[in-house]
């Protein structure tokens, strides 16, 4: 596979989209400065000290759109780590991206749903069942054909751990 470079506007919300193990968090991370990245398990680890401890979501989301306001108040590019696989999940994202007149973009993780239990089953870092990547990828599913009409600029859609892997870079433009 060639390789690949994505575009994104210098004043983007760029919003990881994926089932859990997908390899959003890699993908960032290989992508874009660690103080960029904004991850709800960071924020779940902030308010608790356990990055899996889903009784805190609702603050660990707080906290969440909290630091993305602030960064976006601040003219700052900013990553979302978080699965952002149900519509009503990205909608605040879509919102704060529009209040601080920024563009809105969609970096997609469609990776085959088997892939993403595989790589699950060998984390050591996540302890929850395997039916929650199947609701999560029947959420994805559901919902990745309405993302331009959510209002995201544009979407990337890589649907497979080769296309993932074929990506060298990301531009700023």
């Amino acid at each position: 596979m060639k390789h690949m470079k994505i575009k994104i506007p210098k004043f983007s919300l760029v919003v990881m989209i994926g089932v859990s193990s997908a390899g959003k968090s890699s993908f960032a991370k290989k992508h874009f400065k660690k103080t960029e990245i904004v991850s709800s398990d960071e924020c779940r680890a902030i308010i608790s000290d356990d990055e899996n401890d889903q009784t805190v979501t609702k603050d660990a989301f707080a906290l969440l759109h909290y630091i993305i306001a602030k960064r976006l108040k601040n003219q700052r590019l900013t990553i979302v780590d978080a699965t952002s696989v149900q519509t009503e999940s990205r909608k605040s994202l879509i919102n704060l991206a529009r209040k601080y007149n920024y563009v809105a973009i969609a970096i997609v993780l469609d990776i085959p749903e088997q892939m993403c239990q595989d790589r699950h089953k060998v984390r050591q870092d996540r302890n929850f069942e395997d039916y929650v990547i199947s609701k999560q990828y029947q959420d994805l599913k559901r919902s990745i054909k309405y993302l331009k009409s959510e209002g995201f600029r544009k979407v990337h859609i890589l649907r497979s751990a080769e296309t993932v892997d074929a990506i060298t870079g990301i531009v700023r433009v």
